[in-house]
């Protein structure tokens, strides 16, 4: 492999393995048979075309549509074998010694409805049960390994950040300073593909926009949307033109070796207008509110309800995540090798921080018509509350 691509080591995947084993014992699932491809890369560490099937007790076995030789070369599983077809799936499990599972947990959440017909062929006498709340609750708590490709995928985040004002010219399009700003996270080894795990969710890197652009609504679970090129895309950059005195809004992940930071800064050619930087400063004041409650222990949904007390005390609540019908109940999210991970900070999650959590924290402001103004940073979950792993500057750049 080249010298710059991180391979996962053996001890990584030997403790998750272990994790889900003791998961599914607890939940009285005989295997799991994992197909989807964050999944796949988070318990193998390959994304080649495969399944996964990980018994209760024993050793797991990968087999290998496409490309098996990758798959050899990436994993440090010991058992990696050919498949010729999914059709061959109970074949090479029973050649293999596994019997077929009475009840088996397969990711229900993303797998379609059609390939669960062919699987419960393929395993007519299996109880087919969903394992994807198993699954990504074990991948919500990052390792000190997981936790290090973050940071520096947070140290890259900051690079983006501070290149931001040598590519800003007043006339230029959205998607044209996207384009500008996206090269040069290429160049630094941004991987192009910033998954998400919601269906019919989908992201290119992020949302650059500018003014009443960053305004507008889209499909997409986020507070902010875009005016975009095309319906076909509706969210991000389109062509139009940034002013001067208008909030320009970065929301970009960068994506390294798999693993996630987002973040939000704001930049201006010219002063904002007054109310845009006082509503900033509140978002920035809400951040710390919440680094400091987000103890471990603390349910997510608590937080939630106390960031939106302090947003209604402050008279901010008509334009604080959304506006109008558009606005979005929640104020964070995991991040990890997906974007829209465990957990959520959103109202009644019943699901508590644990240290070693990564949560993209986004308190935004969204005014239709003038812009966005509002920060986001990538935190890991300590015993003193969250420690901010993204460090650009967080107040209003003014070029």
């Amino acid at each position: 492999m080249p010298p710059e691509q991180t391979l996962t080591p053996q001890s990584e995947i030997d403790a998750r393995i272990q994790e889900l084993q003791t998961s599914l014992q607890q939940e009285g699932i005989d295997g799991a048979l994992i197909v989807q491809n964050t999944d796949l890369f988070y318990f193998s560490g390959t994304i080649q075309q495969a399944h996964l099937y990980v018994p209760a007790e024993g050793p797991p076995l990968l087999m290998v549509r496409k490309s098996l030789e990758r798959a050899q070369e990436e994993s440090p599983m010991a058992n990696i074998l050919p498949l010729a077809s999914p059709k061959k799936l109970p074949e090479l499990m029973h050649a293999h010694g596994l019997k077929p599972p009475a009840v088996l947990g397969m990711e229900l959440d993303v797998l379609p409805a059609n390939n669960y017909f062919a699987y419960r062929k393929l395993f007519p006498k299996s109880d087919i049960r969903d394992v994807s709340v198993q699954i990504r609750t074990l991948r919500a708590v990052k390792s000190p390994y997981e936790l290090d490709l973050i940071r520096q995928a947070a140290a890259f985040s900051d690079q983006i950040a501070g290149l931001m004002p040598n590519l800003l010219q007043p006339g230029m399009t959205e998607i044209e300073l996207a384009g500008l700003v996206e090269a040069q996270a290429r160049r630094l080894g941004h991987q192009g593909i910033a998954r998400m795990r919601l269906f019919g969710a989908e992201m290119f890197y992020g949302h650059l926009m500018a003014g009443p652009s960053a305004a507008v609504p889209s499909f997409l679970a986020s507070p902010t949307g875009g005016a975009s090129v095309s319906p076909a895309v509706a969210q991000g950059p389109g062509f139009r033109k940034i002013q001067r005195n208008e909030p320009i809004l970065l929301d970009y992940v960068f994506a390294w070796q798999g693993y996630i930071s987002d973040h939000t800064r704001i930049f201006s050619i010219g002063r904002l207008p007054r109310m845009l930087v006082e509503a900033h400063a509140h978002m920035l004041e809400v951040q710390e509110h919440v680094k400091k409650m987000a103890t471990p222990g603390t349910a997510a949904g608590d937080i939630y309800e106390a960031v939106m007390k302090m947003v209604e005390e402050r008279g901010l609540t008509a334009n604080f995540m959304g506006a109008g019908d558009d606005r979005i109940r929640f104020i964070g999210h995991g991040v990890g090798l997906e974007v829209d991970e465990f957990p959520f900070l959103a109202r009644g999650q019943k699901m508590k921080m644990r240290e070693g959590m990564t949560i993209a924290l986004e308190p935004k402001m969204i005014f239709p018509g003038k812009g966005v103004v509002g920060i986001e940073n990538t935190h890991v979950v300590t015993p003193d509350g969250l420690r901010q792993l993204t460090c650009a500057e967080e107040q209003i750049v003014t070029v």
